[in-house]
């Protein structure tokens, strides 16, 4: 009684199946990773999409002092968004030196400001100015959302 050519035709088929097998494991799992890793890119590429669906219908104030000829200058407020500021208005936490109160109070609050669309304020500094001025913006947009921006605007 020996081991015939059969015996062992059969354990090498019983090695390959078990072989067979043991990879068609470690295939399924990196697909189950693959595609768990494709599920996390669709979320992050919608969230990228949705961020910039919203950007691209937001309005974007900005502020920043410039100069006109030697001795002019203005602050001009700006809205370089994509969509119109609605109740534009803006305050100096840090105390307002250079911006006169009646063109503050003729321009500001504003009922709305298109994309583009800028306003000017004269300004008039002294050498106790300070160099760097901090302005808060407020705004809402065409839902009714609030929006406040503080920026620097150096002289």
């Amino acid at each position: 009684m020996g081991i015939s050519l059969g015996d062992v035709i059969a354990a090498i088929a019983l090695l390959l199946s078990g072989y067979a097998t043991w990879r068609s494991r470690g295939l399924r799992q990196k697909e189950e990773e693959l595609v768990e890793i494709q599920h996390k890119l669709n979320a992050l590429m919608l969230d990228k999409e949705e961020r910039e669906a919203r950007s691209a219908n937001a309005a974007e104030l900005g502020a920043n002092f410039i100069t006109l000829g030697s001795k002019k200058h203005r602050l001009k407020v700006f809205n370089k968004g994509k969509a119109t500021a609605h109740q534009v208005s803006l305050e100096f936490p840090e105390g307002n030196d250079s911006i006169m109160d009646a063109d503050l109070q003729e321009k500001f609050p504003m009922e709305s400001m298109e994309p583009g669309q800028s306003v000017e304020l004269i300004a008039s500094f002294s050498m106790q100015t300070k160099r760097k001025q901090a302005i808060k913006l407020h705004w809402k947009n065409a839902e009714g959302e609030s929006f406040e921006k503080v920026t620097h605007a150096t002289l």
